[in-house]
């Protein structure tokens, strides 16, 4: 059976470093007709880079609803399609998932690149258990967060959460507080750039590292699980 031909292309961008990005998501980039990106000043300053010049459409979580079914008529119509998000690959804590669910539906073939993932290299640097972990992203900002840090409290599994950086101080204390001071955390931040750092060591260590700074850039935050016997440097 032949294959058929992908309409929507789910293409990674680099998390900071515009050097991360495979040759074959440049050539996908080079060959559709529009890219769907969530902020198309981000993708922009990338696509100058590389000197690519393609129709660019806004798709980000306020329009994504709205611009669903305009979208998935035109990939039926013949278009083809790149989907990017500001860093990373799309759907991971970015728009896409509605889109790929949506062309899923109508037989709209989809691919999805290998490439960048703020979390993975944040876990392997973190030192802690990588053979089973959990992400859960972004903590809601209030209705139900208390109860999912009470719950990720009794997690066997390596943790990975993602946190801006007005809220990390919140967030680590929050952890004190349900994981006790001694568990093991790992923070990442500004992956890839020139200002990159990861902390490692007891929370009570690393709340205190980053209450005494100007935090700035994307943030992961990787737990040691409950049950886990991990060791680290302090």
């Amino acid at each position: 059976m032949e294959r058929r031909r992908p309409s929507l292309y789910v293409v990674p961008t680099p998390i900071g470093n515009l050097a991360d990005i495979t040759f074959r998501a440049l050539d996908i980039l080079k060959s559709v007709d529009v890219i769907l990106a969530e902020d198309t000043r981000t993708s922009g300053v990338l696509l100058r880079h590389y000197q690519i010049s393609k129709p660019l459409q806004s798709f980000h979580i306020f329009n994504e609803h709205q611009a669903l079914q305009s979208l998935v008529r035109r990939l039926i119509a013949g278009e083809m399609m790149a989907l990017v998000s500001d860093a990373g690959t799309p759907g991971i804590s970015d728009p896409g998932f509605l889109l790929v669910r949506e062309c899923l539906k109508n037989d709209i073939v989809v691919d999805c690149l290998p490439g960048p993932t703020a979390f993975v290299p944040a876990l392997v640097k973190s030192g802690f258990p990588t053979d089973r972990f959990v992400f859960e992203g972004f903590l809601p900002h209030k209705k139900g967060r208390q109860t999912i840090l009470s719950a990720l409290a009794e997690e066997p599994r390596t943790i990975i959460l993602y946190e801006s950086p007005h809220r990390l101080i919140k967030t680590l204390e929050q952890m004190r507080v349900f994981f006790g001071s001694d568990r093991l955390v790992s923070v990442s931040r500004e992956l890839t750039k020139l200002h990159e750092e990861t902390v490692t060591g007891k929370l009570e260590t690393v709340l205190a590292h980053f209450a005494a700074k100007d935090v700035k850039g994307e943030i992961v935050l990787v737990v040691s699980g409950k049950s886990r016997d991990v060791s680290a440097d302090q």
